[in-house]
């Protein structure tokens, strides 16, 4: 594969007000060698990691529940949305991520994580990678109630749910996270309750 196809490669930010937004213009070879000057938008909000707790014994798994302001803007009439723990890495690795969060938002502090694949999510327009893990939990783990943090004006409800109803959740459209929808369908695809 030839990678050298890309060239002339210049970058203009257009916001940095919560993360960066950059136009990047270029010249790109097309598959039959012609050089064509391309233009696009990047979203650059760096990287995160999302993980599905799950419990064999109960059949259950950990969901949260907030208030994402796109999807209200794109059709959601509640602007509330059903998802699998999740954060941006900041500057830690993945794994020291997700354990953070985890307590953060859960209120469950983890110690086996497990992970299972990276993804980009939004490859035509945002930058970021995000790395999916899984953990098993036990009420035991619980050591605050979660919810986020006050200062990252997070109001994040934690969600105990069967994993059979959240997999019904997901058919029926109630769960339209796309992290969540994948470490769903993995918990289903492997066994893992």
């Amino acid at each position: 594969m030839n990678f050298n196809r890309v060239k002339n490669i210049k970058t203009e930010v257009l916001s940095d007000n919560w993360y960066t937004l950059r136009k990047v213009t270029f010249d790109f070879q097309k598959k039959n060698g012609k050089w064509q000057a391309q233009s696009r938008e990047a979203y650059d909000r760096g990287n995160g990691a999302t993980i599905l707790l799950y419990n064999k014994e109960k059949g259950t798994v950990i969901l949260t529940r907030q208030f994402r302001m796109p999807t209200f803007l794109n059709g959601n009439e509640a602007g509330m949305l059903i998802e699998t723990c999740a954060g941006l890495l900041d500057l830690d690795n993945p794994e020291d991520c997700i354990r953070r969060e985890t307590e953060e938002e859960t209120g469950y502090k983890i110690t086996d994580v497990r992970k299972v694949f990276e993804a980009y999510m939004s490859p035509g327009s945002v930058t970021e990678i995000l790395y999916f893990f899984v953990a098993e939990y036990t009420a035991e783990q619980k050591i605050n109630d979660g919810g986020g943090l006050e200062n990252d004006q997070e109001d994040i409800e934690v969600l105990e749910l069967l994993f059979s109803k959240a997999l019904e959740m997901m058919a029926s459209g109630a769960i339209r996270d796309g992290k969540t929808i994948m470490l769903l369908q993995y918990a289903q695809l492997h066994n893992l309750l």
